[in-house]
Order: C-alpha cells, then structure tokens, then sequence
C-alpha cells in the first residue's frame, strides 16, 4: 500500500472515530440524563412509560458499548498503520502466509477501515464462534 492510499484509510479511520465518539456521547447523555442535559429525574406517571424508559435506557447503552468496541478497534488499526502491518489480514500472517500474500482488498477496507482480518478468514472466524 503506498503513502497516499495509507493517507486516505487513516483519514477515514480518524472521522470515523471522531464521529462515533460523538454518537457515544450522545447516547450516554441521553440514557443517563434523559437527553435533554436536565439532570433531574423525570418519574413515569404510568408503570408502562417506566418499562419503555428503562428499554430505552438498556438499548441506549447496548448501542453505546457496541459503538465502544468499535473504537477500540479503529485504534487498534491506527496503531497498524504506524506500525506498517495496515492492511494485512493478521489470521493470514499467523497462518504462516507472507506479507504479501495476506494483504486485505482496499474495497474491504474502504468499506470497513478497522477490518483486522480478510474476508475469507473473517467468515472462517465468525463459523467457529457460532
């Protein structure tokens, strides 16, 4: 990969980033503030609008912890790039494959710039945590 290709993924990585730090912010000031940056308790009048505050509330979160692991893995590709090893599927270099045999497509990391692993490798890891 050259020097304005590896530009253009952390680029994209360092947006990415920038835009799901807000998301996760938001959903966080939002599940634990009620979203409106109010701090007081708003108590449900209805024992139905407690159980759909509290669904919110519980989804806001799941969101926000999922959107979390993404991070750390944009993170984890912005040390690759400094590193030199962006762009290469890890299952396929620890399967012995070389460098540049275990280079991941750039339309699977246009799509997905954190990818750590090339599509087939990535099928085979998702069939055997099923």
């Amino acid at each position: 990969m050259n020097k304005a290709e590896l530009k253009e993924f952390k680029e994209s990585l360092l947006v990415l980033q920038s835009r799901i730090r807000g998301d996760v912010e938001h959903l966080r000031d939002g599940a634990l503030n009620g979203g409106d940056g109010n701090t007081e308790t708003k108590s449900p009048t209805h024992i139905a609008e407690l159980g759909t505050v509290t669904y919110e509330q519980d989804f806001s979160l799941r969101v926000a912890e999922s959107d979390q692991e993404v991070l750390e893995e944009i993170t984890a590709a912005l040390s690759r790039i400094a590193a030199g090893t962006y762009g290469l599927c890890e299952a396929c270099l620890q399967a012995g494959k070389s460098p540049s045999k275990a280079a991941i497509k750039k339309a699977r990391l246009r799509a997905i710039p954190h990818a750590r692993n090339c599509i087939e490798c990535e099928r085979k890891r998702e069939e055997t945590t099923v």
